[in-house]
């Protein structure tokens, strides 16, 4: 039994991706969960493969359902009714992802090794490497809120409070104005 491993990128930046090892005969549908798993995405939305060339082109579309809303210029193969291994043509095959078809989430995935035998204590599929931070599917709220960036805009947080100083060299007391300029404490003159 052949497993195959997978590198998959996010499409907007190729320094984010997970590689994923699959038996051949497990089908899209596993893939497509394990992708979504590798992300932290939900499994709420559309979904679609395709099988691509070595420029990204698409080819044959290997969907999670018909979709009513989709024009197909050919009937698509059903991710649960299709191996892995049946859509492998060579050995550096390419495929695209495209998850949630409002949002537009693309992935680019390509085999980048085949081995002949498995771990027997080994579940399939599995996600082998993560690199870089998984972009957040429905965006991010920071946990202090928009307030707090006005108020951050609004007076400059970076620099340190008039009145508040840090001791010079010789253990006296440096104080810095507005502009960062130093000057002497009222108590030292």
């Amino acid at each position: 039994m052949a497993i195959l491993k997978f590198r998959v990128y996010f499409e907007e930046d190729d320094s984010i991706y997970r590689d994923i090892i699959i038996k051949h005969i497990q089908s899209f549908l596993d893939f497509h969960e394990t992708i979504l798993k590798a992300f932290e995405f939900d499994n709420k939305h559309q979904a679609t493969f395709f099988r691509s060339n070595d420029h990204w082109q698409k080819g044959r579309e290997i969907s999670l359902e018909v979709y009513a809303d989709h024009s197909y210029k050919m009937a698509p193969l059903l991710m649960k009714d299709t191996s892995i291994g049946s859509e492998i043509k060579n050995t550096n095959q390419r495929f695209t992802y495209t998850y949630d078809f409002q949002k537009h989430w693309d992935f680019l995935i390509e085999l980048i090794n085949v081995s002949k035998d498995g771990d027997a204590g080994t579940e399939y599929p599995k996600i082998t490497r993560t690199e870089g931070i998984s972009p957040k599917q429905y965006g991010t709220k920071g946990l202090l809120g928009e307030k707090f960036a006005d108020i951050e805009e609004k007076y400059d947080l970076s620099k340190s409070a008039e009145g508040f100083g840090e001791k010079g060299e010789d253990g006296e007391d440096v104080n810095y104005d507005e502009g960062g300029s130093e000057y002497a404490d009222e108590q030292d003159l």
